[in-house]
């Protein structure tokens, strides 16, 4: 079995809640110059403003970035989108603009794989919860889907769906039967601790989207990933069941002490422990 192994870097945490991703351009250079040579073939980042520190999705940040990584190095770039209803991302924003950087990348031909969730979720850590204090909702109304999906085809675009609940699922299978030409999306599942969403990272859970990911799009592709979580333990049991794996510190627990190389690191030892080798660029883009 061949394993795809996606380094997801920062996401749109800050460094006030996860004080090791990287912010800079720079920084988030080096981390995925580190995690393609620990065996990522796929890199996902969070574009920031280096001022503020705080993630904006503009394409002139994300652009000489991307071109950085690939002149070293072949991976397969994935950016993302605003996460709207975030402090970083509060008012609503049309289709059009919250994939405009995406599809200026998409026509400088830096990008093969975007974000393109299939649903909207209440994002709410539990201890928030316990003492008081309100998430938001992360909206991703049907337009904004179909609006994605259609770049996607227009471009031959990878879709990655994040499955925070198993209507995301549902919904993003549908999507793409309604949507002519779209690429083949890439599921992943995404488990929980920290926060209240979803499923937590436990066999039984991963059980359960397989069943329906066999109803609802039968072969395609799917990983293990989530936010606020320690995926490592059910790294084996994706592996066994033909699965991918995602890791980084955007997907690990909050206060994470540990690098994203190291992450991407241990991935890979236990992908290679369930029998497991890993993917290249040039594979994942194979399908």
């Amino acid at each position: 079995m061949t394993v795809w192994l996606e380094a997801a870097l920062n996401g749109p945490w800050g460094r006030d809640r996860q004080p090791g991703i990287p912010v800079t351009a720079d920084e988030i250079v080096a981390d995925a110059l580190d995690a393609a040579a620990a065996g990522a073939a796929v890199v996902h980042f969070h574009a920031y403003d280096e001022r503020t520190g705080r993630q904006r999705d503009d394409y002139e940040i994300y652009a000489p970035i991307i071109e950085r990584i690939r002149a070293r190095v072949d991976v397969v770039c994935c950016p993302t989108i605003p996460f709207a209803g975030s402090g970083d991302a509060a008012e609503p924003l049309s289709p059009a603009a919250r994939f405009a950087a995406v599809e200026k990348l998409l026509e400088a031909g830096l990008i093969e794989w975007s974000v393109v969730d299939p649903g909207s979720v209440n994002i709410s850590l539990a201890d928030d919860v316990a003492q008081g204090r309100e998430g938001f909702v992360y909206a991703n109304p049907e337009s904004h889907v179909r609006y994605g999906l259609a770049l996607a085809a227009g471009h031959r675009m990878t879709p990655s769906y994040a499955i925070y609940e198993p209507g995301f699922l549902r919904l993003g299978a549908a999507l793409h039967r309604a949507s002519p030409g779209v690429p083949q999306p890439v599921y992943r599942f995404m488990f929980t601790e920290q926060f209240t969403f979803g499923l937590p990272p436990r066999e039984w859970a991963l059980q359960t989207y397989l069943r329906l990911l066999r109803d609802e799009a039968p072969g395609a592709p799917w990983m293990v990933a989530g936010l606020g979580v320690e995926i490592e333990p059910l790294i084996g049991a994706a592996v066994r069941a033909g699965g991918h794996v995602r890791v980084g510190l955007e997907d690990a627990p909050l206060g994470c002490p540990t690098g994203n190389r190291e992450l991407v690191e241990r991935a890979a030892r236990l992908i290679a422990d369930a029998g497991g080798g890993l993917a290249t660029a040039a594979e994942v883009r194979a399908g």
